[in-house]
Formats: structure tokens, C-alpha cells, sequence
């Protein structure tokens, strides 16, 4: 079995990994889309490093655009292998797909407005809301913890990693003549403890892994910890500033876990009596599929259920759907948390919030995710004094804040955590490790040598190995 290294090897996006047999079955690990390097992204997502009519399979370890949005765009060059994910991951897909194709649309046409004056040839979308509509016909939804055979050599099963809802590791068993290997692929991972998702869960005994670093230079602080920041920052921003809280977040996930931890907060007795909006169509919809996979969910949250019903709704809690009531909020002087995305700030309805109010002393802006180094979030986050929003320049003037402990991702200790399952295999050939930036790649990979895992490889950009 070859395996080919076609994204997130240099970074945390892209995710791609291809899989091919001796008898040229090919398995697609994810098909993620690189994002946060405006332009130059549209360039490496085309080009892809396969042909998708070739494509017989497509494993998919969870539903996050840089690890799935590609789909839609193999589907529309001739992919027309299955889809193999769980079924909430295919259910955040449905809406996920789309809502990027509607995305790839409106980009394509407002750069083609800039460019028709100099008589430049017009780009076409990567993919359409139709093409991402189309494409979820191939999807084939399997439970977890079900060993399920996509040929007869090849049998795979999905574990539960944490990182948002539906994630899963992807254990796969390949036979190839007397030899019989396994690898698994972990996607991303989540951490423990959490509010709202199970711990990851362990997985068996592999040849091979391949694995996220994207936190593997540094440690997280707990979630009760995030919390007393998250009430002391509204109380900052909002009752002593008089001023709009506004929060990046992922729409699916994220959100989700902001909006409980206010929830808890608000119920304690410990937010200022103030508005929250959360203003983005597609965490409202992804909001409404975590309710309708609450199997997916831990003791934690089932217990709040118990007597609260819905833990993502509450008084002065506001789910913004419309553009209009979007809109709304530029002239709403009263001080309140906005919550919208896009996490790292690249595109979404928070850039609107962020033209609107950026310049604004009383503001303040947090984060509560990773920035990938090249986009709008981490230019605000690490102190630029002025940003380009909308080809427009901005003066910096709102406050900064910052939690990492929301992250969906697992730090260094997590991570190691996570892998302790494999302690004492003496099958395990291989650690590959992905996802993360260089700092963060080789720092993991010497707190895995610390923890007794030394064999691990940081591989390059389309590079090729045998798995023996």
C-alpha cells in the first residue's frame, strides 16, 4: 500500500492523504480545502495531485471545510466513489458543502466585478451550491464502532476523537496478499473533558498512524478556567466598556460550545443582564443538528438536560438568520455579545461586524480558536495597528482578548493522552505527523520522544511512502 501526502503536511489546512493498493484501489483520506491565503488558496485547491474520476473511495474523519470542502469540487471533475462518514459528520455536511458553495459563488463574482474593467478573463467558482448538493448523493453514513468492509481487503471503523460533533478516527485494515496492515488516521482531536462531546476514545493497536499537531508547542488551560475568563471578559467589554463583545467562532462547534458555556454562566447568576446574537445562518441550522444528535453528546450536557431542555437557548439569546436583521446590528448602540462567523475571521458576516466596529475603542474582539498565521484573525490577534477589511484600511482601535481553551483541538498533553492507547504496541512502525505549523510539528514531535514514541516522521508535501 502507497500512501501520498497531498495537504495539511506544511500546515493546518488542506487536509488530504491518498491511499493506493497493490491492485490500484485508491482511498481518499479527507479532501479538506486549504484556506486563510486569499488568492493564492484558489490556485492550491484546484490542483489537486489526483485525478477524482480514480477516486474509488473517500473516508471522511469529520466535517470541517479544511477536511471535507473539497468534495464538492471532485464531485463536479468526475469523483464518483462512496463517501464513508458517520452520520452526524454527513448530516453538518449537507449544510456545511453548501454554504461553501454559495461562498466559492459570490467570491467568483465579486472578483470578477474588480477585474472586468481591465478586461481580465473572469474566474469561475471552484464549485456551486448545486455541485456541493449534488455531490452528498455519494454519501454513506456508518456508525461508529462498526467494522464495515468497503472490499473485500479492505474493512475500516470509526472512533469517537471529540473534536466536534460526528468526528472520528478512521481505523483501516488492508490485506494484500498473506500481509495483513492497519493505520489509522485520526483526523483531528478533541480535547477532554469537554462541555458538550464525549472524551476521544481510544482505538486498537495500528502499524501505522498518521496525526494532528496543530496545538503540539503548547498547553491549554481548563474549561472551568475559560469560563471565569469568558465571564470576566463580558464584564469587561459590556458592563464596564458599555461596549459590543464580538466573537469569531466557528459555526459548528464552536458556537455551540460559547453559547452552553454562556448558558451555565447566565444561570449561575455571573453575565450582566445584556443581548447576545448569534449571527450566522449556518451555526443556526448547525445548531439544530446538534439537537437532533444529542446521542452524540456526554454525561455532562445530558445531565444539564435533565432540567434545563435546551442547552443552546435561553432568555436574551438571539439566533440571526436574516441579512437584514444582520444588518440590524451595526446601528445597535446598546452593549451585547455578537457572535459570528468565521473563526479566523476571513469571510463570513463577522468581517461585517468587524468593519463596523473595529475602529471603535469600546469594542472588544475575542478569540477563542486557532488563527492560521496568513489570515485577518491573526493579524488583529497578534497587534497589527491597521488591516485590510473588504479592500478597505482600518485602524485598530478595539480591545483584544483571547481564550484558547475553547479550541477543538487537543494541546501537547492531550495529544499524548490520546495516543497512550498504543503504549506497548510493538506492531506500530510509523507516527506521521500533520496538521500543525512547523513550530508545532517539531515540537511534538520531541514530546512524543519524551513519552517513549520515537518513531515518527514529519513528511513533506506530496511526498510518497511504502507502508510495508
Amino acid at each position: 500500500m502507497k500512501l501520498d501526502f497531498l495537504g495539511a503536511t506544511e500546515e493546518v489546512t488542506g487536509s488530504k492523504f491518498l491511499l493506493t493498493s497493490k491492485k490500484g484501489v485508491k482511498i481518499l483520506l479527507d479532501c479538506g480545502m486549504y484556506q486563510g491565503k486569499g488568492l493564492e488558496t484558489d490556485g492550491m485547491n484546484r490542483d489537486l495531485g489526483f485525478d477524482p474520476k480514480e477516486i474509488d473511495f473517500l473516508l471522511l474523519s469529520h466535517a470541517h471545510i479544511d477536511h471535507s470542502g473539497l468534495i464538492p469540487y471532485i464531485y463536479k471533475m468526475g469523483f464518483r466513489g462512496k463517501v464513508f462518514c458517520t452520520p452526524a459528520t454527513r448530516d453538518l455536511c449537507a449544510i456545511m458543502l453548501a454554504d461553501s458553495g454559495r461562498i466559492q459563488e459570490a467570491d467568483a463574482k465579486q472578483f470578477n466585478k474588480k477585474i472586468e474593467r481591465v478586461n481580465k478573463k473572469p474566474i469561475e467558482p471552484i464549485y456551486t451550491e448545486k455541485d456541493a448538493a449534488e455531490c452528498m448523493t455519494q454519501f454513506i453514513s456508518i456508525p461508529r464502532e462498526l467494522t464495515f468492509n468497503i472490499t473485500p481487503e479492505v474493512s475500516i471503523c470509526f472512533h469517537e476523537t471529540g473534536h466536534m460533533l460526528g468526528s472520528s478516527a478512521i481505523y483501516i485494515t488492508f490485506k494484500e496478499g498473506r500481509k495483513t496492515r492497519t493505520l489509522c488516521y485520526t483526523g483531528d482531536i478533541g480535547r477532554y473533558n469537554k462541555r458538550i462531546l464525549p472524551d476521544p476514545e481510544p482505538f486498537p493497536h495500528a502499524d501505522y498512524i498518521i496525526t494532528e499537531s496543530t496545538y503540539g508547542d503548547r498547553l491549554h488551560t481548563t474549561l472551568d478556567e475559560a469560563d471565569q475568563e469568558l465571564m470576566l471578559v463580558v464584564k469587561d467589554a459590556c458592563a464596564k466598556r458599555r461596549g459590543k463583545l464580538l466573537i469569531p467562532s466557528f459555526a459548528i462547534g464552536r458556537t455551540q460550545e460559547i453559547v452552553y458555556s454562556l448558558h451555565r454562566l447566565k444561570l449561575a447568576g455571573d453575565l450582566p443582564d445584556i443581548e447576545i446574537f448569534v449571527d450566522s445562518p449556518l451555526a443556526c441550522s448547525a445548531t439544530n443538528i446538534y439537537r437532533l444528535h444529542d446521542e452524540n453528546f456526554n454525561a455532562d450536557i445530558r445531565q444539564f438536560m435533565e432540567t434545563t431542555k435546551d442547552p443552546f437557548g435561553f432568555d436574551n439569546l438571539t439566533y440571526v438568520r436574516t441579512i437584514d436583521d444582520s444588518k440590524r446590528l451595526n446601528t445597535y448602540n446598546r452593549p451585547c455579545i455578537i457572535i459570528s462567523a468565521s473563526g479566523m475571521m476571513e469571510a463570513g458576516r463577522i468581517k461585517h461586524h468587524l468593519a463596523n466596529n473595529i475602529e471603535d475603542p469600546k469594542t472588544t474582539i475575542l478569540c477563542v480558536g486557532y488563527c492560521s498565521p496568513t489570515t485577518l484573525g491573526a493579524k488583529i490577534m497578534r497587534g497589527d495597528k491597521k488591516v485590510s477589511i473588504f479592500g478597505e484600511i482600518y485602524d485598530v482601535k478595539a480591545q483584544l482578548a483571547r481564550i484558547d481553551a475553547y479550541s477543538g483541538h487537543a494541546d501537547y498533553s492531550e495529544l499524548i493522552q490520546y495516543l497512550s492507547c498504543q503504549k506497548g504496541n510493538r506492531r506500530l512502525k510509523k507516527i506521521f505527523i500533520v496538521h500543525g505549523e512547523d513550530d508545532a510539528r517539531k515540537a511534538y514531535v520531541k514530546h512524543l520522544a519524551d513519552a517513549g514514541f520515537k518513531k515518527t516522521q514529519i513528511p513533506m508535501f506530496r511526498e510518497s511512502v511504502e507502508l510495508v
